[in-house]
C-alpha cells in the first residue's frame, strides 16, 4: 500500500515539513555529484556508525572531524537512492503538514529531529558494533506517523492499492494504514536481529528497529509536547 494523501485541512503553512524536504533534496542532489569512493567517505563522516558511537569498533574505518554524536543529526539527511528518498519524502509530505499543524512550527521541528535521534539510538541499541553506517529520514518520519495515528486515528489516507496487474485506490482510515505498517516493522525488526546487514541498515537495507522505535517515540513525544493542545504558537 502506498499512501497518496489524506483528507485533513491544516491550519496554517506546514513551511517546516516544506523546508525538511527541501533539506533533504539538496543533500541527494549532493550526494549524486560525489564519486562512489568520496560517497562512501561522505556516509562514513555524517552517518551514523553504530560501533563509533559505542566506541568499540574492530576494523579501522574512515576518520571523522566531528564528533560521532553530531551523525544522530546529520544522518536524517541522507538517503542511499531514488527510492529510498522519494518514499520518505511522501511520506512526509503526507503526514507532516498534520502533526506541524497540531504542534506549531518550532516544536514540531524540535518534535521530528527528537524522533530522529531516539530512532537511531534505538537501531544501534540492537547493533552497537556495527560498522555499516545507518542513515535515512525514516526514523523521524516514523516519529511524526506515531504522532499522527494518535492524533487522527480516523482521519481517511487515499491509498494506492495494487492488485494483481490491476492498481486501484482505496481510502484507508489511519490508526489502519499506519497500524499495519507499525506491526510490520517490528515483525521485520524481530526477524532481522541476526541478518547480515546491507549498506546503510540492518537486515536487508532496512532499519526496522529505527522505524518501530521512532513511531513509539512519536506516539509518547507528540503529546507531551502539544498534540492535542488547541491553543498551540506558531
Amino acid at each position: 500500500m502506498v499512501p497518496l494523501r489524506d483528507e485533513n485541512p491544516t491550519r496554517i503553512t506546514p513551511y517546516v515539513t516544506y523546508g525538511l524536504i527541501a533539506a533533504n533534496i539538496l543533500v541527494f542532489l549532493y550526494e549524486l555529484s560525489l564519486s562512489d569512493r568520496a560517497l562512501t567517505q561522505f556516509f562514513y563522516a555524517w552517518a551514523v556508525v553504530p560501533c563509533q558511537l559505542s566506541n568499540m569498533c574492530r576494523v579501522a574505518l574512515p576518520a571523522s572531524d566531528f564528533p560521532e554524536w553530531v551523525t544522530l543529526i546529520s544522518s536524517q539527511f541522507l538517503h542511499g537512492g531514488f527510492l529510498h528518498i522519494a518514499g520518505n519524502m511522501l511520506f512526509l509530505w503526507i503526514f507532516g503538514n498534520n502533526v506541524e499543524d497540531r504542534l506549531g512550527h518550532v516544536k514540531y521541528l524540535i518534535f521530528y529531529l527528537a524522533c530522529g535521534v531516539l530512532a537511531s539510538l534505538t537501531q544501534w541499541f540492537f547493533s552497537s558494533g556495527s560498522a555499516i553506517p545507518s542513515l535515512g529520514a525514516s526514523g523521524a518520519i516514523a516519529g511524526v506517523m506515531g504522532a499522527y495515528i494518535l492524533r487522527y486515528p480516523q482521519a481517511k489516507v487515499l491509498t494506492l492499492l495494487p492488485l494483481g496487474i490491476f492498481i486501484t485506490t482505496v481510502r484507508v482510515p489511519a490508526f489502519f494504514f499506519l497500524g499495519f505498517w507499525f506491526v510490520q516493522q517490528a515483525f521485520n525488526g524481530l526477524v532481522s536481529l541476526n541478518a547480515p546487514a546491507n549498506i546503510g541498515m540492518e537486515g536487508g537495507g532496512i532499519a526496522y528497529w529505527a522505524h518501530a522505535g521512532g513511531f513509539v517515540f512519536g506516539a509518547i513525544l507528540g503529546p507531551l509536547l502539544g498534540l492535542f493542545s488547541e491553543d498551540n504558537e506558531y
